[in-house]
């Protein structure tokens, strides 16, 4: 059998949640950061409008798509990118500007994927310490070596659920070098957009990227629609080395739909905000360290690697999968995502009865 590059050979796939449930278990799924609840039924009657057309090619260029992001946000058109998930752009972006001879460089704790694509790109990829679990600016700057060609920040962060200010981002790329790319994924945006400290405008800046995704607030991730604000010679680089026909008739048609209806995603994302609040206050009471979050998931921290597997165990006893956080760096850690109320009740009586030493 032919055997793959030896870069590919050395790679791992990326690794996924494991979504199995005992026998006689009905499978809770708090693993993968999905919506509460559905999307819009605007963007639920949209895409299906869409499949009756479905023998024609999506539009590639996204027209409608842009226009409408363009509008909402008030950013140019032409620097839009739109990909198959904000995961697709993060793959082209690095494969167009990452190579073995450029590194690669995201805080400790960063979205694995984004070790993933310094992988796919052959770059070396470099980590900076961070203040706790959040990213730090100053430790980032230290971090840059010469041959650094890109550096990712996920803001807020995922899977620590924190974020850093504002300001703080734009320090950080006033004093990066201008050869280096900052990447700005703001797949959780929608979830802090309520402290107005929005970031498109550092676009403008120069060598700078904003990534958004419908995967979350808006509730479609089974569409796969991301998107991104480049600078417009940036964005025809990344645009070589994409899917010409990325995203489906229907994806396009349900996120436009979803950006027309406002008011349901905020009030997704205040009924996520509610539920997480109270379950991570519950889980605080019952003596677990778990941070603030600015997104839909909370993650808690355990004395060691070994309670937090003990506790991953008792839960998946019971059919309630969280995220073992050991790929970013946080093996002492479970992220769990803000779901059902029953399930986050569940959830937290079974972290209780195990912190307990009872039986579950």
């Amino acid at each position: 059998m032919i055997k793959p590059t030896r870069h590919v050979a050395r790679m791992s796939p990326y690794a996924l949640a494991e979504l199995s449930a005992p026998e006689g278990k009905r499978l809770i799924s708090l693993s993968q950061n999905e919506s509460l609840r559905p999307p819009s039924p605007q963007a639920i009657a949209a895409a299906t409008k869409a499949m009756t057309a479905v023998q024609l090619y999506p539009d590639p260029e996204w027209g409608a798509l842009r226009a409408a992001l363009s509008d909402l946000h008030g950013v140019p058109q032409s620097g839009i990118l739109c990909g198959n998930g904000s995961m697709e752009l993060i793959i082209c972006l690095t494969m167009a500007f990452a190579d073995e001879t450029g590194a690669v460089l995201a805080p400790a704790n960063a979205y694995p994927f984004f070790r993933t694509a310094a992988e796919h790109a052959r770059a070396r990829y470099d980590t900076a310490p961070e203040d706790g679990i959040a990213a730090s600016v100053d430790a980032l700057l230290a971090a840059v070596q010469p041959d650094t060609r890109i550096v990712f920040i996920a803001n807020p962060g995922n899977p620590t659920g924190t974020r850093i200010p504002r300001a703080e981002l734009f320090r950080l790329r006033d004093e990066l070098r201008r050869d280096i790319l900052l990447v700005i994924d703001e797949a959780y945006g929608e979830f802090s957009d309520h402290l107005g400290e929005f970031v498109f405008d550092l676009v403008g800046h120069g060598d700078t990227i904003v990534l958004r995704t419908f995967s979350k607030a808006y509730g479609l991730a089974g569409m796969r629609v991301g998107w991104g604000l480049f600078p417009e010679g940036i964005a025809r680089e990344v645009r070589k080395v994409m899917n010409p026909n990325n995203i489906s008739a229907a994806g396009q048609a349900a996120a436009i739909a979803a950006l027309a209806d406002q008011a349901y995603m905020h009030e997704t994302c205040a009924s996520t905000a509610l539920r997480r609040d109270r379950f991570i206050t519950r889980l605080r009471r019952a003596g677990f360290e778990v941070p603030g979050s600015f997104t839909n998931f909370a993650l808690i921290r355990f004395d060691s690697a070994r309670a937090a597997k003990g506790a991953d165990t008792a839960l998946r006893a019971e059919g309630v999968v969280a995220r073992a956080q050991g790929g970013a760096g946080l093996p002492d850690c479970l992220r769990v995502s803000v779901g059902q109320a029953e399930e986050l009740d569940l959830a937290a009586k079974l972290l209780e009865r195990w912190a307990d030493g009872g039986v579950i």
